[in-house]
């Protein structure tokens, strides 16, 4: 009976259904459908609501195509009933294609009052796609000025909202003279260089556009939307556009999307939870799938045979259009040798969210540096992302899953460019002090990996500092989630400078920033801000060995800076981070640091070859102090691993004091209690190696493990794996790099 009940909801009183449909927000909040209702409930009873609905639309349509005269809505209750039923329509499922071209015209036409014209505008929602046709004919009644100045601009507000679900663009693009004369409009004008931003090609910038575009900048001043325009006509024809505009600007257009994009989310949602199907999105297609958002994960432009038929048709229609510029369409790219045939004639889209998510697209992208494409990619992300970004609204589990997914599209996009987007950096500066760490945080810190390289005191606010406070009052993976991030973020800055330093011509070496001493700067503080949290991190987490791994993952970057990235720039770990390394419990964290030293031994000194060597003049040398702490640690080190005379000669600047921390342990003989015999890392291995090596003795006299057993047991260990402390004894200790290099030698005699 419930059932049959909800059946008959369009026949509620037109009173209290005008009352709801013409309210947004409380139908958002009132009209979802029970999640616990089954699907095939759902489906059957959709189908009658369609059925119905479709029947009710028809006469609606009929009347508003056939009204002459102007109508009062007061005194019609007809106009009242049939604009009722188009709103409850478009609100609960969207208008079909047909009903734009008629409900166009009327609003357009100036025949009915400016309030039913703004309420059949605000009810033009797709249910699938708008055809072109009718936004062509609408435009006409722009020319003729039959309607008001506001209905024209919610128009504009509309078309651009809508522009993704229109079917075909040519003869849209036709237009763009027509369009381009209502810039002197000073209502429209934002709207219509917002518009004419999306349909701009190099064929459209012309000498006197330019010359009328700077004329309004003169006389208006620097506005955003002139910028947006001219600055897409200045990468198309520079030669055109000579005045020097600003090079960053966050947004260039305000929100123009109203109460649709709300309306088709909703619509959108019913639809997710009607059918068990998701729905793909497609960009600028003729299929007639339902509508998504635009930044959905399942972005494309497929290639349609029925919409190359109807690109070839406009082709012979226009062959003087073609005749000096041919232009390949991106639905029709399907292949790599296409993509190669035509890279130069490649026509992107409108809207530029399908290109995030086609490989041969980011191809085009990386192998031809058109600041066009990243000019119009840049302006479509920076307003999505601001837009979307759901932890600064109210907490939506379906909402999240889905800007989740869009995130990880951006993440594989720019690990595909191996560059970041300037998008995305903003979005991360103003999202990261909101951000809970909880929200799409493997997609976050992924976003974090790819900034680009900035000065310090603009890293530290937007980055470092809303980090750090979520760092510290995290759980122990999310501090090595960040700890991943960073490093990878480090690995990026060096591989990007190797490019630079590779390529010095490339047209992206201009900042300050990327010169080697910016680069120097911002990654050293980069090094000391990892280890400052990680010695906060590790006494919050008690030397956690899961965190250790981490730190000591980003300090394998940092060991190899000059020799394998040709930095000029190493920094140890502060003795926060090291000492808890050297007496970890954990084999594989004590191997990793024995590597690790090795590794900056090795860079160390061919840095200093290279500082002796007459070959080469050196404009960056380390300091003393960075050989000085080495031969500290190294001395550390080898007093706890091999002369079994630890910390004799601590003098560490941070006023770490090892020696008596380990004499208030009333520990006895701890000045020859540590060595790979009885490092607390090692001591498992002393007692298999016993076990081996004396199967009689249960006693495990660790004392018998010398002289030639001593040799013996270091074979053993090598045996395990542990090739750092390998390379590390024998790079550091004089006797067993003496005798390795015999062995070396009697191997090659």
């Amino acid at each position: 009976m419930q059932r049959k009940k909800s059946c008959k909801t369009p026949k509620q009183p037109l009173q209290d259904r005008h009352k709801i449909q013409t309210d947004l927000s409380a139908w958002r909040k009132g009209g979802r459908i029970d999640p616990e209702k089954s699907v095939q409930g759902h489906q059957s009873l959709n189908y009658q609501e369609s059925n119905s609905k479709q029947d009710s639309l028809e006469p609606a349509l009929s009347y508003f195509a056939k009204v002459q005269d102007r109508v009062s809505l007061k005194s019609s209750s007809a106009l009242q009933r049939h604009l009722a039923t188009v709103e409850s329509i478009a609100l609960q499922r969207g208008l079909p294609p047909e009903a734009f071209g008629v409900l166009l015209n009327t609003a357009l036409s100036g025949k009915l009052a400016d309030t039913v014209n703004t309420r059949l505008l605000k009810s033009l929602i797709p249910e699938s796609v708008i055809p072109e046709s009718s936004v062509v004919s609408s435009v006409s009644w722009l020319c003729v000025s039959k309607c008001s100045s506001n209905i024209q601009v919610l128009f504009l507000r509309w078309l651009i909202t809508v522009f993704d679900f229109i079917d075909h663009k040519e003869d849209l693009h036709a237009l763009y003279g027509i369009f381009f004369q209502f810039v002197q409009d000073g209502k429209m004008c934002p709207y219509i260089c917002h518009l004419l931003y999306l349909l701009t090609r190099k064929e459209n910038v012309k000498p006197f556009r330019v010359r009328r575009l700077l004329d309004l900048q003169a006389k208006l001043g620097m506005r955003s939307h002139l910028q947006a325009l001219l600055s897409l006509y200045k990468l198309f024809r520079p030669e055109l556009v000579t005045i020097t505009l600003p090079a960053k600007t966050k947004t260039y257009f305000k929100n123009v999307e109203g109460p649709w994009k709300a309306a088709i989310k909703i619509i959108r949602q019913r639809k997710q939870e009607d059918s068990p199907v998701p729905q793909p999105l497609f960009l600028g297609t003729v299929r007639p799938q339902s509508r998504k958002r635009k930044w959905n994960t399942q972005l494309m432009i497929p290639a349609t045979s029925t919409h190359r038929n109807h690109l070839e048709e406009v082709r012979e229609k226009n062959s003087d259009l073609y005749s000096t510029d041919e232009r390949f369409p991106v639905e029709q790219l399907q292949t790599f040798p296409q993509l190669l045939q035509n890279i130069h004639h490649l026509e992107f889209p409108s809207q530029m969210g399908s290109v995030l998510t086609n490989p041969l697209l980011l191809h085009y992208m990386n192998c031809v540096k058109d600041e066009s494409v990243y000019l119009r990619l840049h302006f479509w992300l920076g307003q999505t992302l601001q837009e979307e970004c759901t932890w600064c609204v109210a907490a939506n589990s379906q909402y999240e899953e889905e800007f989740k997914d869009f995130l990880e599209t951006l993440c594989r996009a720019q690990s595909f460019l191996h560059e970041g987007l300037s998008p995305c950096e903003e979005f991360l500066y103003r999202s990261l002090p909101l951000w809970d760490g909880l929200c799409c945080r493997s997609q976050v810190l992924r976003l974090v990996s790819w900034i680009p390289l900035k000065s310090f005191s603009e890293m530290k606010s937007h980055l470092y500092d809303p980090l750090a406070q979520l760092f510290f009052t995290s759980s122990l993976y999310f501090k090595c989630s960040v700890l991943e991030s960073l490093k990878r973020l480090l690995q990026n800055w060096l591989n990007s400078q190797m490019v630079h330093l590779d390529s010095a011509a490339d047209s992206q070496i201009h900042s300050s920033n990327t010169t080697i001493s910016g680069l120097v700067n911002v990654v050293a503080e980069l090094i000391h801000f990892v280890g400052m949290i990680s010695t906060v991190a590790l006494r919050l987490e008690s030397n956690h060995t899961f965190l250790l791994y981490f730190i000591l993952d980003f300090y394998e970057t940092v060991c190899d800076m000059y020799l394998m990235y040709n930095l000029p720039l190493l920094i140890m770990p502060p003795a926060g981070v090291f000492y808890p390394m050297l007496l970890s419990m954990d084999s594989v964290s004590l191997n990793q640091l024995c590597y690790i030293m090795y590794r900056y031994r090795i860079n160390l000194v061919a840095a200093k070859e290279n500082e002796q060597s007459k070959k080469e003049i050196q404009q960056f040398r380390f300091s003393n102090e960075t050989y000085q702490e080495y031969n500290q640690y190294i001395t550390a080190m080898v007093g706890c691993l091999w002369t079994s005379n630890a910390f004799q000669k601590d003098i560490h600047p941070q006023g770490l004091r090892m020696d008596e921390l380990l004499t208030k342990t009333a520990m006895e003989q701890h000045r020859t209690s540590l060595n790979i015999v009885y490092h607390p890392a090692m001591i498992g291995y002393a007692v298999l190696f016993l076990q081996q090596a004396c199967p009689g003795d249960t006693t495990f006299n660790f004392s018998l493990i010398k002289g030639k057993k001593w040799n013996w047991y270091l074979e053993y260990l090598y045996a395990k794996g542990l090739e750092g402390l390998k390379l590390f004894i024998e790079s550091s200790i004089n006797r067993v790099s003496q005798t390795s290099r015999s062995k070396a030698g009697n191997t090659e005699m």
